[in-house]
């Protein structure tokens, strides 16, 4: 199948105002892309891309005074299958993890595994270790968490979202990564486009979706607690220690947001 991702994102700006922006498809699904992937900026602003140091697209610019419309648009060939789903997939030893994936061990910005161990320990100690300690973990954030827009705050972190027990699609992933790491698990988050694909159309505007990856059996495997069902048409942009590491839009100084479009859908042959 081939799927239709793009974006509009319009900010205002009263002085020239530099910026970081990670809107780029993520480079694991660069071979997936037909055609190229269109990036632009209006007024025509150069932006130039760059690596981060998780590898993902990121695009620099300076907007001009008065603001800054930024566009996108691809062509992604998907599968689509489901999320994979791995019952046998076991826990890796901490001392037989990849240099590399002990970072994602690691408290962070908005996961604070320190607040949450016992927490942890004590919500999931005695279920299996592995692939069903996972999806323990994350039926317990499912049910304990209410979705909705009028919960989403920048500031909360995985320890708020327990104790608030309401958030939005990266808060879901923020506490039930942190119990993943609590309980010597790799995990990392992870945000992109995730359209209504394979499911009942939802009528509310579509926005970029955040879910996390987990370490085992050698690889990383994609669960949502939000969701909590194998999804179709996930479009990975970038990955990080938590939200703050894949921010879609920074600005180095005051900008106001003033349009915020997203697409993600299947295209239908005709």
């Amino acid at each position: 199948m081939e799927i239709k991702v793009g974006f509009e994102i319009s900010y205002a700006a009263a002085q020239p105002t530099p910026m970081v922006v990670m809107l780029s498809i993520h480079p694991s699904r660069f071979a997936d892309i037909v055609g190229t992937e269109r990036i632009v900026a209006e007024p025509d602003v150069p932006i130039g891309f760059y690596r981060d140091s998780f590898g993902n697209v990121c695009g620099r610019l300076t907007a001009p005074a008065g603001g800054v419309t930024l566009r996108g648009e691809a062509l992604v060939r998907d599968s689509g299958l489901p999320d994979a789903v791995v019952p046998t997939a076991q826990q890796v030893p901490i001392d037989q993890l990849p240099d590399d994936v002990l970072l994602y061990l690691m408290p962070s910005r908005y996961c604070e595994t320190d607040k949450l161990t016992d927490i942890a320990w004590s919500l999931f100690g005695n279920s299996p270790t592995g692939w069903q300690r996972v999806q323990a973990i994350v039926d317990f954030v499912h049910n304990h968490v209410t979705f909705g827009y009028e919960h989403a705050h920048h500031m909360k972190s995985a320890h708020d979202v327990y104790e608030q027990g309401a958030g939005v699609c990266r808060d879901f992933a923020h506490l039930a990564l942190t119990f993943c790491r609590c309980m010597n698990i790799p995990a990392r988050y992870c945000t992109g486009y995730l359209g209504d694909i394979g499911v009942p159309r939802n009528p509310a505007p579509m926005d970029f979706s955040g879910w996390f990856q987990v370490y085992l059996s050698g690889q990383w495997y994609t669960f949502d607690a939000r969701h909590n069902v194998p999804r179709i048409g996930r479009v990975l942009m970038g990955t990080g220690r938590d939200a703050a590491d894949v921010a879609l839009t920074t600005s180095f100084g005051r900008m106001d947001l003033v349009k915020f479009f997203v697409v993600s859908d299947e295209v239908v042959a005709a």
